[in-house]
């Protein structure tokens, strides 16, 4: 996830105010897709759910210890 501008090849949603945008390639292969922000005793942010596959071995998490 990160701050662009969209391009050509990408497809726009304005959801409540908050544009979201998505390479359309990447969006028929990943729907379909969620964002949700969460709050927990770990701190808050933004999760992304999505229908692509994890990748084998991985927990899908950026913590290093799975």
């Amino acid at each position: 996830m990160a701050l662009d501008e969209p391009k050509n090849e990408d497809e726009v949603f304005d959801e409540k105010g908050t544009k979201f945008i998505i390479d359309k390639d990447l969006l028929n292969q990943a729907q379909p897709i969620s964002v949700d922000f969460i709050e927990s005793d770990r701190g808050s942010g933004f999760k992304l759910t999505s229908g692509l596959a994890e990748p084998e071995g991985g927990c899908g998490s950026s913590c290093g210890g799975c």
